[in-house]
């Protein structure tokens, strides 16, 4: 009888200790590298050792809504792609693209000014008509009001049945009574077969046009405030 008791205690031990052992060495996270021939992923987030987000590879129904100061934007359809953070979890540019025939394609590389929205884009654009346009498109962005007072003074005014263009005069009386966004310029090729710059004033009116058209003829235009020619240097 004491054989036994001794036998099962010595049995008892060894396999205690076995477990323990398994248990610090065979779950112990493994740092090194892994190497993949191939993986098939709905989303991927890339974060920093502290657990922020850096950058969100996705397909279209699992893409971030986008973040300003760590913050949520509000849930919204977006297309697959690739969109980048800051330090400050802000969402600072990405890449997004899609396309089929009744609706056309797109594809852009954006890059967004501090706690605001995009400045410049690298963009690939086509109707359902069959129209192209192609190019790097750029935008002024206030310095004075933030994309997230933006959207506050938004979502609060429309709440209260405000139109769209009453919400940008409100916006344009907080920055100095200009446009709180303006496009500046576009190079490239538009849907009107022009290839060539195409500049506006920071009230995003068209100045410069320096292209040519879709006869093959070279034109330098320079247009008044109100959008009109008023010189044509070359044609």
């Amino acid at each position: 009888m004491k054989n036994k008791n001794a036998f099962l205690k010595f049995y008892a031990v060894t396999l205690t200790a076995f477990l323990l052992y398994i248990g610090i060495t065979g779950f112990r996270p493994d740092s090194s590298p892994k190497k993949f021939e191939e993986i098939t992923v709905e989303r991927i987030n890339v974060v920093e050792p502290d657990g922020k987000l850096k950058m969100v590879i996705s397909n279209s129904d699992r893409q971030h809504p986008g973040m300003l100061d760590g913050k949520m934007i509000g849930d919204r359809k977006r297309p697959p792609g690739i969109i980048f953070f800051n330090e400050e979890q802000d969402e600072v540019g990405g890449l997004g693209y899609g396309g089929n025939k009744k609706e056309g394609a797109s594809m852009v590389f954006s890059v967004d000014q501090y706690k605001n929205d995009q400045i410049m884009q690298m963009q690939y654009s086509r109707n359902k008509d069959g129209k192209q346009r192609y190019g790097l498109k750029l935008w002024d962005r206030s310095e004075k009001v933030t994309l997230s007072e933006l959207i506050h003074v938004w979502d609060s005014l429309k709440a209260k049945g405000f139109s769209d263009d009453k919400v940008m005069k409100v916006l344009e009386a907080q920055n100095d009574g200009k446009p709180v966004r303006a496009t500046r310029m576009f190079t490239g090729k538009n849907f009107d077969d022009q290839v060539g710059m195409f500049l506006k004033d920071e009230f995003g009116n068209d100045r410069i046009k320096i292209y040519v058209d879709e006869n093959n003829e070279p034109k330098i235009e320079i247009l008044n405030s109100e959008g009109k020619v008023s010189k044509v240097v070359a044609n």
